[in-house]
């Protein structure tokens, strides 16, 4: 046991170590509140002294929720070690949750937006400051759970913090070599000597490579046998990159650079997102700090992100759920949402018929039916009218269905987003209620892109090696887990797809007995018409030509009674082929229901998480006694 006047803990509660402090869980004597201690150890104080004193001014000036809270800066009994108190985060790193195998290929869509803000909130509070941290990684982010169990990441160990401003350098070289910008990189870890001074953004390079592990769980930049085994291709990858690119990898000793401009189809980010972050991630992942993003462009592109909210739109053509990023500015009070009038239960007032053309057309109405003109550029209509355009737009870089062939059903009612409204007044969509898109024009199917789960599981070592059995397991665990997402992800989609198409016949079905009540009506107009035999005369017409034109009109009726007769006899027909297809549709909505494929994956990844769990415990242990042996071959 350990203590200081106010605090006590136990040397096995260990947290974290470094080269000049340990970090341990310990309580307050008092209270018996929970706390972290950072211990400096005797080769701290080695350093100059202001250096030592560093973190402690730095922590003290520091006062934000994205960021560590200092409580107190203590001294041990016997030792006099210096001691930071400082808050304790339950739930680890970020680190410790990118290591899960759930996460194996990265984090959900959300709890990376939740990553990304606190990160870029906790970052500015420390650009206000001045202050500059310079070992930015994964696992210097803590994870602590809220009262409503949100995530929420705060940065910590700022051991290697000081003060600088945007435009002042340092030479001093601190960091973990994966996440070390090449300049620092090329000095600190390949001993090269070279006169390069650095600025505030060799921290942006840090905050790159950490936001590409934790949407896609691997780094960006991978040698051959990797980065802490070959240094010099490291460097090399990292240097030689091409603008724009936001990974690099060598698959085999002395091979070719791969170089990566988009995100891994591993990744668990939407389309909508990654469009958005990679951007950001090819500007601040640049070595030449020249060409590298400053802080206040950083900030303004990930607040941009991250103050859109999003649309979930289903492509029937690619039975694809998509997330549309969008800006709803508060900008007029939502208007209440309209259905375009194809169910019989809802007849259209005459006197509302226009307004219901514009909101939800029956004409397609965009740009010739929008109710602001696209020249006032002066005028607010006109923003939100490049809004909804700038939305359908983002839905066609996703779908491929251009924005003048896109419709949407929403909840089974027919919709047609008007020009010139905000995207505040397109309806609150759900990953379950989404809007559903199809296309006007012939658009190939296309499907779900997806990597197969089973070309990312590794094959066990014959022989039983406790630390290659482990990680071997936890990347089987990590395949499984991507299977079980994949799965749900294309049960979702199918239970979409038949919703979608359900709704789809049910509005054809709705137009075709329109129709088909439109031509009888006609075709007993016509049969009144034709039947009559007495025409009136007209003044000045002889009557051998007004017989000739009578004549020459009822052929034209009787034709016309012939093709409304076909028509609605085709409609008829049709309706027959929709009723099969309605009923076609209710049984595979009844099979999806009834999938249980979902929970046979679950059940098996249950007992593959025992499996690892003890895999994970025996890595620990020299060996195993010979019936434990048999029984780990077994397990594996």
């Amino acid at each position: 046991m350990q203590s200081t006047v106010n605090y006590l803990w136990h040397t096995d509660d260990l947290l974290g170590q470094g080269a000049t402090a340990s970090v341990y869980k310990a309580r307050n004597k008092k209270s018996g509140e929970l706390v972290a201690v950072k211990v400096f150890n005797t080769a701290s104080y080695l350093r100059p002294r202001e250096v030592q004193v560093r973190e402690f001014e730095v922590l003290r000036k520091l006062n934000h929720q994205n960021i560590i809270k200092l409580f107190a800066v203590e001294e041990t009994g016997a030792g006099r070690q210096k001691v930071l108190v400082m808050e304790y985060c339950s739930s680890g790193s970020l680190l410790s949750v990118l290591e899960s195998p759930e996460n194996a290929f990265g984090l959900p869509e959300d709890e990376f937006l939740v990553v990304l803000r606190c990160v870029v909130a906790g970052m500015n509070h420390l650009r206000e400051n001045g202050i500059v941290h310079r070992d930015i990684k994964p696992g210097n982010i803590m994870r602590l759970l809220g009262e409503e169990g949100q995530s929420i990441y705060k940065l910590t160990d700022f051991g290697a913090a000081r003060e600088l401003d945007d435009d002042e350098k340092f030479v001093s070289v601190y960091g973990t070599e994966e996440y070390l910008h090449p300049d620092m990189y090329e000095r600190a870890v390949l001993r090269k000597p070279q006169q390069k001074a650095f600025g505030v953004t060799v921290d942006l390079w840090s905050i790159g490579v950490t936001l590409y592990h934790a949407a896609t769980g691997s780094l960006p930049f991978v040698p051959f046998g990797g980065p802490r085994r070959n240094k010099e291709i490291m460097y090399r990858i990292t240097t030689e990159k091409p603008a724009g690119a936001i990974a690099g990898t060598q698959r085999r000793e002395n091979g070719p650079l791969e170089w990566s401009y988009t995100l891994p189809i591993t990744c668990q980010l939407s389309m909508g997102l990654q469009n958005q972050l990679v951007p950001i991630l090819a500007n601040i992942l640049e070595a030449e700090q020249a060409k590298c993003w400053g802080f206040d462009q950083f900030f303004a592109e990930t607040s941009d992100i991250l103050q859109r909210g999003v649309v979930h739109v289903f492509s029937l053509p690619q039975a694809v759920l998509h997330h549309v990023y969008v800006h709803a500015h508060n900008t007029t009070p939502p208007l209440p949402f309209v259905s375009q009038p194809w169910r019989e239960n809802h007849p259209v007032p005459p006197s509302e018929k226009r307004s219901l053309s514009l909101s939800c057309g029956v004409g397609h109405p965009r740009a010739d039916s929008c109710l602001f003109s696209p020249l006032a550029s002066s005028s607010p209509a006109c923003s939100w009218f490049s809004r909804i355009a700038i939305f359908l737009e983002a839905v066609y870089e996703q779908t491929s269905v251009a924005p003048q062939h896109q419709e949407y059903l929403f909840e089974g009612h027919l919709c047609v987003l008007e020009p010139g409204l905000s995207a505040q007044h397109i309806a609150h969509t759900t990953a379950s209620s989404p809007l559903t898109l199809f296309s006007m024009a012939s658009e190939p199917p296309k499907g779900l892109a997806f990597r197969d789960p089973a070309l990312d599981i590794p094959k066990f070592v014959p022989k039983v090696d406790l630390q290659a059995d482990y990680s071997t397991a936890k990347g089987i665990l990590g395949a499984g887990y991507q299977a079980l997402r994949l799965a749900r992800t294309l049960l979702g989609g199918q239970e979409l797809m038949v919703r979608g198409l359900h709704w789809f016949v049910e509005m054809l079905q709705a137009t075709c007995r329109r129709t088909l009540e439109v031509t009888r009506m006609a075709l007993l107009f016509l049969s009144s018409s034709l039947g009559t035999e007495r025409f009136s005369g007209v003044a000045g017409v002889p009557e051998l030509q007004e017989l000739k034109r009578t004549t020459e009109l009822r052929s034209r009726l009787r034709n016309l009674a012939e093709v409304l007769s076909r028509c609605s006899h085709n409609i008829t027909e049709t309706q027959k082929t929709l009723s099969d297809l309605r009923s076609e549709l209710v049984k595979n909505r009844d099979q999806v229901h009834e999938d249980r494929s979902i929970q046979q994956i679950q059940c098996c990844l249950d007992k593959m998480y025992l499996t690892y769990k003890q895999f994970k415990k025996s890595r620990m242990r020299p060996g195993l006694g010979y019936n434990e042996e048999q029984i780990h071959k077994l397990d594996k």
